[in-house]
Order: structure tokens, then sequence, then C-alpha cells
């Protein structure tokens, strides 16, 4: 949030609410736009007198200019602007409330969760997201019952950035949501838990249908401690036909140190996407074991320079190993 001087100042408010009142829109956006960057927080009673302005432009100033504000003073105007019915400034409304940290607007933003429009109840939920309040379990964990995905997404946000074991089961659940986004954004929220379930649950997620859970999948498992539980499958999805999903359980099995991986990661070492060579690279670097040398000599003169960089990294790792090992 912006707390510098305006790019064009006023004597004082007054001065500023004055300009508010022109006749010509224009002029009251330019007077919105130097309110929100005045950093005073004394400036949001004067935009927040702006939120029923006949014009939608100036309306979408005043939810872009309240977001450089934090509170429950900004939070009550923004909600209103949530509602508007142009979609340009419910938008802005919802991109400004979800930059608030102030817990306090929690409780502002929380009747919306059960609005009637579906746009409403996800700008709602995406605030409710920063705010990490506990107050906000109990709504979000309703709202995975909604019945629209995009609000399920968000929902699922809320859940994972409160970080509580309890919602486990929950998000477990959501694994067979029929939606994709909601299957991936449960895979992804599952991340925070170090508990075995979840590394079970993240595991069947890769024989999900949809390539983009796949790969999620293979991503969260390394950040697991019982991900190695999980290394034949990940090894498995080695062979996955979006070399996106390869690319994430490689790099999985790098940072869980899965030594038994080391052939099927050097068979990757040929691909034709650099981006999936230098990843080979870099696990082949993180598990360190001398089977991986013949892979990574492959690649020793590749194309790509950054493929070159991770490969002599990982020879050096290789080289250090063997060096403690024959001390």
């Amino acid at each position: 949030m912006i707390m510098s001087s305006p790019f064009e100042s006023y004597d004082d408010l007054e001065d500023a609410d004055e300009r508010l009142q022109a006749a010509d829109p224009a002029e009251r956006r330019v007077a919105i736009i130097a309110l929100g960057h005045s950093g005073d927080p004394a400036a949001v009673g004067h935009l927040a007198n702006m939120v029923a302005d006949p014009d939608a432009g100036v309306r979408q100033q005043v939810a872009m200019a309240l977001g450089e504000f934090d509170g429950p003073e900004a939070a009550s105007a923004l909600v209103k602007l949530l509602v508007d019915p142009e979609r340009i400034v419910a938008s802005a409304a919802a991109d400004s409330m979800a930059e608030f940290k102030d817990p306090a607007c929690a409780e502002i933003i929380l009747p919306l969760v059960k609005h009637a429009h579906a746009f409403v109840r996800m700008g709602a939920l995406r605030a409710l997201k920063e705010l990490r309040c506990k107050d906000t379990l109990k709504p979000a964990l309703e709202a995975l019952q909604d019945t629209d995905a995009a609000v399920r997404v968000q929902a699922i946000g809320v859940i994972g950035f409160l970080k509580l074991e309890e919602s486990i089961p929950a998000l477990t659940a959501l694994i067979n949501d029929p939606d994709a986004h909601v299957r991936r954004a449960a895979v992804s929220a599952l991340a925070f838990s170090q508990m075995k379930p979840a590394a079970e649950t993240i595991t069947r997620a890769l024989k999900d249908s949809d390539w983009m859970v796949r790969e999620m999948a293979a991503e969260t498992l390394g950040l697991n401690v019982n991900g190695s539980l999980a290394a034949e499958q990940l090894v498995a999805s080695l062979g996955d036909e979006f070399w996106q999903v390869r690319l994430k359980a490689i790099r999985s099995l790098g940072r869980m140190k899965i030594e038994r991986a080391v052939r099927p990661i050097g068979n990757c070492i040929n691909h034709d996407q650099a981006n999936l060579r230098k990843e080979a690279a870099a696990a082949l670097g993180e598990i360190a074991h001398p089977d991986g040398e013949a892979f990574l000599a492959v690649i020793a003169d590749d194309a790509d320079p950054d493929v070159r960089k991770n490969a002599r990294w990982a020879l050096q790792q290789i080289a250090a190993r063997k060096a403690r090992a024959g001390a």
C-alpha cells in the first residue's frame, strides 16, 4: 500500500472535497487518485462518500484508491463497491479487498460469503484469505459446497492459508470434485500438512485425469515429509504424457534424494525440453549418487547454458560425496 505524497497535492481535504464535486467525471477521478496516493487515513472517509457516484469510471477509481488503505473503514466502503452492478467496479473492488491484511476487516466481509451472486461470494472469499482469521474457517468450509467452482476454489484458498489440520478431511474430499481447478487447488492447499493422510491423498491425485492436477500433486509431494512414501508413484509419473508433470516429479524426487530414482531421472536427460533437462541435472545433483555421472556426461555440452550449468553443479555434488566417502 502506497504511503508516499500524492502526485497532485491539495492544501487540505476540504479542497479535495471541492474537486470531488466537480461536474466533470475526469476531474473527480483525478481528485480520487490523489487521495489514494496521499496515504492519509483521513482520505478514506472522503473516498467512501464517492461509492455512489453516478459515473462507473469514478466508482472504479474509488475502488482502486481504497486499495491503498487497510482497515474496517476501507472495508466498509469496498463491500458496497463489490456488489456494484458494473463489473469493472466490482472487479476493482475485489482486487483492492484482496490487499487487506487487518483481521478486523473479516467481520465486515463475511456476510458477503452468502451473497446471491457468485462473483461477490468469490471476491469476499478471496479477500478473507489474506486475513488468516480463524473465524473464517467455518464459512469457508461451508462454501466448499457452493455450486460455483470458482467460489469453491477461493474457499480452498482461505482454508489453505489458515493451515489447520482439522480442515484436512474436507480438503481430502475435494480430490473427487468434478471440477479440475477445484481438485488442483485442494491438492495445493494440502501442502501445509505434514501428516501422512495428506501425503496419501496427494499421491492419489497423481492419477487424476487432468494433467494440471497431476502436475500439482507431483510438486506438492516434494514438500511433505511423508512424500518419500510415494517415491514409486513419482517414478511412474516420469512416464506421464505431459512433460510438465515429469518435470515436477523429477524435482520432488531430487528434493527427497531418492537414490533409486537416479536411472529413471537419467533416462529423461535427452528430452527435447531444455527445462526438463535442466531439472533432471539438478535432481541428479541433489541425489548426488555416482550412478548419475554417466547421464550428466551426456549433457556436458548441451546447447542450453542453464542445462550445462546444472550439469557442472551436479557433477561437483557427486564428486564431493565421493570425496567424503573416501575420507
